[in-house]
């Protein structure tokens, strides 16, 4: 099928069960994101789609069929065929009789269109019968969703129809789905608001074998007085005055066969091009092959058809192209069959591959008209071809664009901060800030060089990348910032650069948090938990985007000096504080313990003391792996009540509490990794829990 009813089936879905329904149908395997109009797809993805709409809904495939039809009338009508489809017929009969030479007419700009048929009968006690053939099997349900639709917007009518039977077709040649169906019309009104007398039903088509057609046509003329209606009756000559020849070269594609299928008369083109066709004892099947409707060459299934549009092709090989297209009228006074038809014809190009120049078409033929018209309307499909192909490589390209921004922008976020980010990639310039508080840690491996000597660089790598991993996800959950890493030293600062109330109680838990996570980490040359020496220090810093080839979230001041020397100065396995973070932490809860003076590099004899840990929340808090837990901090949970939509950091100073239980949205991790595998086993204290993980994330420098 077109990707025209792939389209249609697109939209039906989109519009009555939203574009979440769509895309889980379009993640099938097969299944592209959109189609193209002019594009063949092979059934099985039609028939596919179907199945799987139809299980993803719950409904049956005869319900969406049904429910496909009637939208599939209301797509073409805003696909620009509304007034192709309103002058169809009169009515419904003649609405439906006039489907396959539509049909016929849209096969010039979809070549390999493969259309069903249609033909009405109507029985002897008036009850009309649909008759359905399609190659198609399983489709027929769709038949009754359009013509509901048809006859209620047209022709402002009500039809149900029922299936009466349903076989492969022996009419038509091959193994064909044939399906007749109980047609019931009412409230048949008029556009002019009157109902149609019973005499327009006179103008179907009568069952083969019946009084001729043309002593039953009966035409319904509203008068233009009043609301009379006049009738009109054909009057005929008692001789046709049209000799032979005159006729033979007006009409020089013309066939007249007998009920033999023996040719008795032709136009003067087919004689020209078939010159056999005359000859005795040949018959018209032995130089012909019926295209389209697909009935054998027999005048009794040929009768059936004469609603239809015949399309016979030249069995000769030097003549295959060539194509006869027209009507068949059958002349119950002679018992013979007027083929009255002309070249089909798509294009110049293959009206120079049979032979034939538009001299060679009848002057009154609308042929000649029809291929300059069609020559220009496939050079327009063309185009739109070629742009619906440009629109999909651009929406392709544009997805796989939004993926690599995405991962751009996910690096840049871990070099820098978002806002900031977000400012530098407006072309913003960002000024250094002054903040006149902060909490900043240092941390180092205890005889990281030792273990540095004796170890393969690869193990150092691993073992780092292990810890900072485990780190890493600790920032999140506390949020706060990761400045930088330097060989195994490791700096965040809270407070910085959206300034917190609660940033001392953030880097704490922090540090707690490092040292038990630090004890999972192995030494890869004793195969024992590593120690590490922690250092806290609050104070005044500049902070500000230093670089531009690399640019980097820098802190400057001399709290990033004495933060240091709380870490050089520290003890193994030890969080080492400065007077000043003591004086934020004493009364929030910590279990502090007094170190004394001591003698610190460049800064004199200083007061410190050690954090021994945080006794109001507990250790699964500490490391974000309680469940179920709120915000740790009071802050982050008003921002989480205010507003769950904003990603990008805002200057926030909330109310402290320190005794709520962490959230776990929090306990998020980078969403970038490089997965560098240890080579030897890690020690895990405690199993992390299904909502946390472990992005393993190295960063050398």
């Amino acid at each position: 099928m077109y990707g025209f009813i792939n389209s249609c089936m697109q939209s039906l879905v989109m519009e009555k069960f939203g574009q979440e329904t769509w895309d889980k149908l379009s993640s099938l395997p097969g299944v592209p994101d959109s189609f193209m109009t002019y594009t063949v797809y092979d059934d099985v993805l039609t028939v596919s789609l179907v199945q799987e709409a139809s299980s993803l809904l719950d409904v049956s495939a005869e319900v969406l069929l049904k429910l496909f039809g009637e939208h599939f009338f209301a797509f073409c009508k805003k696909a620009g065929y509304d007034t192709m489809l309103r002058t169809l017929g009169g009515n419904l009969t003649e609405f439906i009789g006039n489907l396959d030479s539509l049909h016929s007419y849209l096969a010039l700009s979809y070549e390999k269109m493969n259309a069903p048929s249609f033909r009405v009968e109507m029985t002897d006690d008036g009850k009309m019968l649909l008759h359905y053939y399609s190659d198609r099997k399983g489709l027929y349900h769709i038949v009754p969703g359009i013509m509901e639709a048809v006859a209620k917007d047209i022709f402002d009518s009500e039809v149900t129809m029922t299936i009466v039977n349903q076989s492969e077709e022996d009419e038509r040649t091959g193994k064909k789905e044939h399906v007749v169906f109980l047609v019931k019309q009412t409230n048949h009104v008029s556009h002019r608001g009157k109902a149609l007398p019973g005499a327009m039903m006179e103008r179907c088509v009568p069952l083969a074998g019946e009084q001729h057609r043309v002593d039953l046509t009966r035409a319904v003329v509203p008068s233009d007085q009043g609301s009379l209606l006049s009738t009109f009756s054909p009057r005929y000559p008692n001789k046709l005055w049209v000799d032979e020849k005159a006729f033979c070269n007006t009409f020089p594609f013309h066939i007249v066969f007998d009920e033999n299928l023996k040719v008795r008369q032709t136009g003067v083109n087919i004689q020209r091009f078939l010159p056999g066709l005359h000859a005795r004892d040949l018959t018209l099947d032995q130089h012909f092959t019926i295209i389209h409707p697909q009935v054998t060459f027999t005048i009794e299934s040929i009768r059936k058809f004469l609603n239809s549009q015949f399309v016979l092709k030249s069995n000769k090989d030097k003549l295959s192209s060539l194509k006869l297209r027209g009507q068949m009228l059958w002349m119950e006074s002679l018992g013979c069959m007027l083929y009255m038809c002309s070249p089909k014809l798509r294009s110049l190009q293959e009206l120079q591959d049979v032979g034939l120049h538009l001299a060679d078409l009848a002057q009154h033929d609308v042929t000649r008209d029809l291929v300059l018209l069609n020559q220009q309307r496939l050079a327009e499909m063309e185009l739109t071809n070629q742009l619906e192909r440009k629109k999909e490589e651009l929406r392709v390209l544009s997805r796989h664009l939004e993926v690599e921004k995405e991962k751009t922008e996910t690096l840049l976020y871990a070099m820098l901060p978002r806002h900031i980010a977000n400012q530098l990639k407006d072309g913003k310039s960002i000024e250094a800030g002054e903040f006149e508080v902060c909490t900043i840690l240092f941390s180092d491996v205890v005889t990281f060089t030792d273990i540095c000597a004796a170890c393969e660089p690869i193990h150092i790598v691993h073992m780092l990348n292990s810890m900072y991993s485990k780190f890493d996800r600790l920032t999140s959950i506390h949020n706060i910032y990761k400045v930088e890493t330097i060989g195994d030293a490791y700096m965040v600062v809270g407070g910085v650069p959206v300034p917190m109330v609660t940033h001392a109680h953030r880097v704490a838990n922090f540090a707690l948090g490092m040292r038990i996570a630090a004890r999972e980490v192995t030494n890869p040359i004793t195969g024992t938990p590593i120690q590490i020496r922690v250092g806290l220090h609050t104070g005044p810093v500049l902070a500000g985007v230093v670089g531009e080839k690399m640019p980097r979230y820098c802190l400057f001041g001399d709290t990033v000096n004495t933060a240091s020397r709380m870490e050089s100065h520290g003890l193994p396995d030890h969080i080492h504080l400065s007077a000043s973070t003591y004086s934020i932490l004493k009364d929030a809860g910590f279990n502090i313990q007094e170190r004394g003076h001591i003698e610190v590099k460049g800064k004199g004899l200083m007061t410190t003391y050690f954090l021994l840990g945080n006794p109001l929340v507990s250790e699964e808090c500490i490391m974000g792996r309680e469940v179920g837990g709120t915000c740790l901090y009071g802050e982050d949970l008003q921002l989480h009540r205010s507003t769950e939509s904003v990603k990008e950091p805002e200057v926030r100073s909330d109310t402290v509490g320190r005794d709520d239980p962490p959230d776990p949205s929090r306990a998020s991790t980078p969403p970038f990794a490089w997965d560098i595998s240890p080579p030897y086993e890690t020690k895990e204290s405690c199993n992390t829990s299904a909502g946390s993980h472990d992005s393993r994330l190295c960063v050398l420098f």
